[in-house]
């Protein structure tokens, strides 16, 4: 009974290991913590998998578990850039949860998007969202203030988000 039990455990967390990752690395800016935060969750998925009930959705509950393990982690780090409050976290990880679970189609065409854009604006959201640099030191590394950055990478956000609607509504 033991091994079916491991067996399943690992059949499912395998499944939606992907989902479950790209939930957590969406919500959680930086790498080592995003990781740190998704192991916690495994095994804390493991340790409580005897409460999940067969038949239902493991991926809605194991991202509820990632998501108290990142309200935890929010706590106990108090950072100044992650000013959203728990209401938009909720809403910022069902938005994620959404891209994660459709996500070859969008992530083909915000790749696609990317391309299009400025050089500048693709070196601004290098450094924002690959090399994960605070608004302040993408500024200097620009030579522009950091309320222009702030203003150009809204800007590029919205036109990336338009850009992948076009780009998903125009598929077949």
């Amino acid at each position: 009974m033991a091994d079916d039990k491991t067996t399943l455990f690992l059949e499912l967390l395998t499944a939606n290991e992907r989902s479950l990752y790209l939930y957590v690395h969406g919500l959680v800016p930086r790498d080592g913590e995003a990781e740190d935060i998704l192991q916690q969750t495994k095994l804390l998925l493991w340790k409580h998998f005897n409460e999940f009930t067969l038949g239902t959705n493991f991926i809605a509950w194991a991202r509820k578990t990632a998501f108290h393990q990142i309200l935890t982690h929010r706590r106990k780090k108090k950072r100044e850039h992650l000013s959203l409050d728990e209401e938009a976290l909720e809403a910022l990880g069902h938005a994620i949860s959404e891209l994660a679970d459709d996500g070859s189609e969008r992530q083909d065409a915000l790749r696609s998007c990317l391309t299009r854009l400025p050089t500048e604006h693709r070196q601004m959201v290098h450094l924002r969202y690959f090399d994960d640099l605070e608004i302040d030191q993408i500024a200097e590394q620009v030579s522009r203030t950091e309320a222009a950055v702030y203003r150009a990478l809204s800007r590029v956000r919205m036109t990336l988000l338009e850009c992948v609607q076009k780009q998903l509504e125009a598929q077949p």
